[in-house]
């Protein structure tokens, strides 16, 4: 279970970077799991995985969390940028 959790927060994490959600421009909570293979989306387990990973995400301060239209929203961290892209295996620019 733990690889799979490591698989989707890596994922997480670069959709978000992809998409620029960084600082102030956040994204739904729901929005994160698309894109992910559909083996790990369209079971109990691989939700469990997904809710595990936001879920550390957020509390190793990796991803900023805020309510929003009474929906969870969350964006990177700006001042974890090195730290993720360690994290990644990205080098820094």
């Amino acid at each position: 279970m733990a690889e799979e959790v490591v698989f989707i927060k890596r994922f997480i994490l670069r959709k978000l970077i992809n998409l620029g959600k960084i600082g102030g421009s956040h994204t739904a909570v729901f929005n994160l799991s698309k894109g992910l293979p559909n083996h790990i989306r369209s079971n109990k387990k691989g939700q469990k995985e997904i809710e595990q990973a936001i879920k550390e995400l957020v509390n190793g301060q990796f991803l900023l969390s805020k309510q929003s239209t009474n929906e969870q929203h969350v964006s990177i961290n700006p001042r974890k940028i090195k730290e993720i892209k360690e994290f990644l295996g990205l080098q820094e620019t």
